[in-house]
């Protein structure tokens, strides 16, 4: 026989297993590997098939060579980046939604927010956005990605985890590290304070975490005002104590937000946030002779009232 047969006689050979394998690996993951996929949308759906279309052509065109590349790339993919991720400090319900914090306003003049983001179809877009945010200072864009973790694109929810947990991680180490210089200096202690207080507020203001350990970091974030204060107190300033009242509050702690209240009171008296401190918490609650009681105090002031006081007062006028 010719040798120009065999080879032919090869190459059928070789172009058959190819396409047996191309068609293999198209139905395993049409059929068999989809059973794996979570919240696929109609969109997601279309564009996962052309895709799988697209592979099965190329395999088919380029033998050898298709497959190899493909099947190579996926095995990686199982091996490196499949692992599960521990979603234990992340918070998924959408009534946290309304809790959000928006990321950096001037970053985001340039950029559509993510929360916005989330409901595009372009999941490339999202993708290319998502990566734009985390370039960035993370810790301003917590609650942006933390609201990433409810996007359709399984891709871009998990990256937002991945991103999450590890943020989440590297603040539990700071705030131990820098607690411990805290106690065993005295000499910096108000230094140490007074970073920790800026730094524990940043990221605890945006309500990333689960109940209990929001409420565990906002007792510590008290524990070191509370040092700041025996130690400077002349140093803290109405917005300090608005911040670490204000996250007291949101974990439920009335007696503690009150104490800062009325200490907001003594060292402020002129501050538009020493009234709204006690007007939130009044309003929370429902206290309405003290609340009232503050809203005289503050007509009888010389203080500016802003928007959102003034929308408050509306609302609980109504109720």
């Amino acid at each position: 026989m010719p040798s120009y047969s065999r080879d032919l006689k090869a190459l059928i050979i070789l172009l058959i297993i190819n396409t047996l394998i191309s068609v293999i690996y198209y139905l395993l993951n049409k059929f068999v590997f989809k059973k794996n996929k979570e919240q696929i949308n109609e969109n997601g759906e279309k564009e996962r098939k052309h895709s799988l279309e697209l592979r099965l052509f190329i395999m088919i065109v380029v033998p050898i060579v298709g497959p190899v590349f493909f099947i190579a790339s996926w095995i990686v993919f199982k091996v490196f980046f499949s692992e599960p991720v521990d979603l234990e400090d992340v918070v998924f319900s959408k009534d946290k939604v309304k809790f959000n914090v928006r990321a950096e306003e001037e970053k985001e003049r340039n950029l559509t927010s993510l929360e916005e983001a989330v409901e595009i179809t372009d999941k490339k877009d999202l993708r290319t956005l998502m990566m734009s945010v985390v370039s960035g200072d993370i810790q301003k864009f917590l609650s942006s990605i933390n609201f990433a973790l409810t996007s359709d694109d399984t891709e871009t929810a998990h990256y937002a985890a991945s991103v999450l947990q590890d943020a989440l991680n590297d603040f539990r180490v700071n705030v131990e590290k820098q607690y411990k210089k805290l106690k065993e200096d005295p000499e910096n202690r108000v230094v140490y304070a007074e970073a920790l207080i800026e730094y524990m507020n940043a990221v605890l203001k945006q309500r990333v975490f689960i109940e209990m350990e929001q409420k565990e970091y906002v007792g510590k974030l008290d524990e070191v005002t509370e040092i700041f204060y025996e130690e400077a107190k002349e140093r803290l300033t109405d917005e300090q104590i608005e911040n670490v009242a204000l996250r007291l509050l949101e974990t439920e702690n009335y007696e503690a937000c009150e104490k800062w209240c009325d200490r907001a009171k003594i060292l402020h008296p002129m501050a538009l946030s020493t009234y709204t401190c006690r007007l939130k918490l009044y309003f929370k609650q429902e206290r309405r002779e003290e609340f009232f009681d503050v809203i005289e105090e503050l007509k009888s002031s010389s203080i500016v009232i802003d928007k959102e006081t003034l929308e408050l007062i509306r609302v609980f006028r109504k109720e």
